[in-house]
């Protein structure tokens, strides 16, 4: 009876891995003339030769395999090459941690937002509410930028998580928010349209966010004991819509603040370096020629930050910061995607240098200075 269950599970073991091989043999075929066929427990190897450029291969079989339920990788080991085919394993999101970081962030920036209204929260900590206008105002400027990711992500079949919300005690309560990419990149299509979506949405909720400000009367605030205060650089864009509203100076609303805030972001963002929003749109345009531009950007931003401090004495530090960070962010390079040789089209590229065009309007060298 023993034998006869051990004989079962060996037959069972057999039928599934013949069941694996036939769904998926048939878009292998393809793309890949295979020799040889092992397995080791759920993983298979295929060993053989591409029938096409080797760097072309997962880009086609990705897609298929994903439907599939199966995750795919080419190796090229002792003078042969392994395709290793696996089934991917789903793990289920916990969407409650999503849930707690957004509230902590609605808290957070709703003690910022009370702040710049001028509010003594220890002496009146009821009056945090005073501070929701700003929470909206900022929540809507980066949520929209994580959101327009994370749906352009899915609409090309990538699997990526929902936003993760930052709270943290800075001048505005939060350090942004991030989504976590599971799996490959299908190609250079997808890296643009996911890289720019994210900025471009950003800054359209950006402007209507600063019209909606500029149209609000900036509250008179007393400064609160040991308050730094600062005094903003308006951006290029930022001004064009002062004069559209018919506003000037830097004595803003908070929610025009939230406008200003989401322009810096997005200037940050679209920096052509690493993997900022910037590198993926460059990476989609050029190819591999835009690692050049990435490893030029950290001495960019040192020279300019240099030129700030030395010769405007002014505070010119945060481009040396992010001179440093990008130094070794984008030393990582950049990930290829699988179809990797398909070019983009004309109206992309176009999109991506008015973007690129939209970002230099959003920069300023002297982004904030401490008011003494």
């Amino acid at each position: 009876m023993k034998q006869g269950k051990e004989d079962q599970r060996k037959s069972d073991g057999k039928l599934d891995t013949e069941e694996m091989i036939s769904r998926i043999y048939p878009f292998i075929m393809r793309v890949f003339d295979v020799y040889e066929i092992q397995k080791s427990r759920e993983i298979l190897y295929f060993f053989g030769t591409p029938k096409t450029d080797a760097e072309n291969v997962m880009g086609e079989l990705w897609a298929p395999l994903e439907q599939r339920g199966f995750g795919g990788t080419l190796k090229y080991e002792l003078g042969e090459h392994v395709l290793i085919v696996a089934p991917i394993k789903k793990s289920k999101e916990k969407v409650w941690v999503n849930l707690a970081l957004f509230i902590a962030t609605v808290f957070t920036t709703m003690i910022c937002g009370a702040w710049l209204f001028g509010v003594d929260l220890w002496s009146d900590p009821l009056q945090i509410f005073q501070g929701l206008p700003f929470t909206f105002a900022i929540l809507a400027v980066l949520g929209s930028h994580e959101m327009a990711h994370y749906a352009m992500a899915r609409h090309h079949g990538m699997k990526t998580s929902l936003p993760y919300f930052i709270p943290f005690p800075t001048f505005i309560g939060t350090m942004g928010a991030v989504i976590r990419y599971r799996g490959p990149i299908p190609d250079r299509k997808a890296l643009f349209d996911v890289g720019i979506a994210g900025p471009l949405v950003g800054l359209l909720v950006s402007t209507a966010v600063t019209i909606i400000g500029l149209n609000l009367d900036a509250p008179a605030v007393t400064p609160l004991p040991d308050a730094l205060m600062f005094e903003l650089g308006l951006p290029p864009l930022f001004v064009m819509l002062q004069k559209l509203v018919g506003v000037t100076g830097s004595d803003l609303h908070p929610v025009a603040f939230a406008g200003w805030v989401g322009m810096f972001v997005t200037l940050l963002n679209l920096l052509p370096a690493g993997q900022l929003d910037g590198g993926h749109v460059l990476r989609a345009m050029l190819g591999k020629k835009a690692d050049w531009v990435s490893s030029m950007m950290p001495k960019v931003l040192f020279l300019i930050g240099f030129y700030v401090v030395y010769w405007l004495n002014g505070d010119g530090f945060i481009w040396i910061f992010w001179a440093l960070f990008l130094w070794a962010f984008a030393a990582a390079g950049h990930p290829s995607p699988l179809h990797d040789k398909v070019k983009l089209d004309r109206k992309r590229i176009l999109i991506g240098i008015l973007t690129f065009i939209l970002g230099l309007l959003c920069f300023t060298l002297i982004p904030f200075r401490p008011i003494t």
